[in-house]
């Protein structure tokens, strides 16, 4: 069995009242902290008009803690794509993947927010097609050394990336996927499926399978390195743990649920303005040591996720409870995992 990897997700959101200069220092910290406590790979989200969020954008962001942290993979995860151009991201990322000495994932998705898509100048209605056309083109603008393409929306005549990627062909491509048609496309555009942080985990159970599925239909094999990202929190007692993750995860949680996040989840799951209670219940990661890594043991044996994101800032949460909670996720589950599995 492949080793479990741990990663840390650092949203980089916070609220308005947040001083954000001292808040990207503490960022910097825990990045720096991941480092040295053993953590795989370090991971920004991407989204833009974020109110009442204060955020920070992901291409500089990782661009910044690549220099903090030399031993962390960097994970653009995920690149809204579909509101972008091919040639921007694929060179983007290429520099960035030189920058850090062949250390970046590219993670990619749809997007859902109708804010984004109106801002950018496309639609929903689009999104598919345009996320298809720009990872062809990056691919190809990654592995060619001139690309001749028309998309729907941008031509590519005689397009060179300027600079190619450390990693070959290419950086691990991670597709992130919530509906069941995505899961689909997923299995046949990505490296993997990079699997939604958002539904229960019987829903994971039950999508695996259309995955397999369609892995099977493409004669593709199972991905080696097989991640999914959670929200995370340890303390010394479950009790402690949950006092302390609750109201931020709920503020988080009523902001994704405005967001209408919901919507782009698949049906039978897709209520996150239920009770917290609820809403945690085969979802969230909360616990004493001993229970989250029982609980990461088992989602390892119910899925095969074998790289686990662990989002475990909340806005409003202080830097002290985050660093707490690392130490303890790193010094005593991680061993009680790898012993486990």
């Amino acid at each position: 069995m492949t080793d479990i990897q741990f990663g840390l997700m650092t949203r980089g959101q916070f609220e308005e009242k947040d001083d954000i200069r001292v808040r990207f220092k503490e960022l910097m910290e825990q990045a720096r902290t991941a480092d040295k406590l053993g953590f795989s790979s370090l991971t920004k989200g991407s989204h833009y008009s974020s109110y009442p969020l204060q955020d920070f954008q992901q291409i500089p962001y990782l661009s910044r803690v690549m220099a903090e942290a030399p031993n962390l993979r960097l994970n653009a995860g995920i690149v809204l794509l579909s509101l972008h151009k091919p040639l921007e991201i694929a060179e983007q990322i290429a520099t960035m993947d030189v920058m850090s000495d062949g250390r970046m994932i590219f993670g990619a998705a749809l997007g859902y927010r109708e804010v984004e898509f109106k801002a950018f100048g496309t639609t929903q209605r689009e999104r598919v097609q345009r996320f298809e056309e720009n990872l062809l083109a990056i691919k190809r603008l990654w592995t060619e050394k001139k690309v001749n393409m028309v998309g729907s929306h941008f031509e590519l005549m005689d397009a060179s990336a300027n600079t190619k990627t450390i990693q070959r062909p290419h950086p691990p491509i991670w597709i992130g996927a919530d509906a069941d048609p995505a899961i689909r496309r997923a299995a046949r555009l990505g490296d993997c499926w990079y699997m939604n942080p958002h539904v229960r985990i019987d829903t994971i159970e039950r999508q695996l399978d259309i995955y397999k599925s369609a892995l099977d239909e493409y004669d593709k094999p199972f991905p080696v390195e097989f991640p999914i990202r959670r929200e995370v929190f340890v303390a010394r007692t479950t009790e402690e743990a949950f006092r302390i993750a609750e109201p931020y995860l709920s503020l988080k949680y009523k902001v994704y649920h405005e967001w209408g996040q919901d919507k782009a989840m698949p049906d039978g799951d897709n209520d996150l303005g239920q009770a917290f209670e609820d809403l945690q219940r085969d979802r969230f990661l909360i616990g004493s040591p001993d229970d989250v890594a029982e609980q990461v043991i088992k989602l390892n044996k119910r899925t095969g996720a074998n790289h686990i994101i662990a989002s475990m800032q909340w806005p409003g949460m202080a830097q002290n409870q985050t660093l707490d909670a690392m130490h303890l996720l790193a010094e005593e589950v991680f061993p009680k995992v790898r012993q486990g599995v």
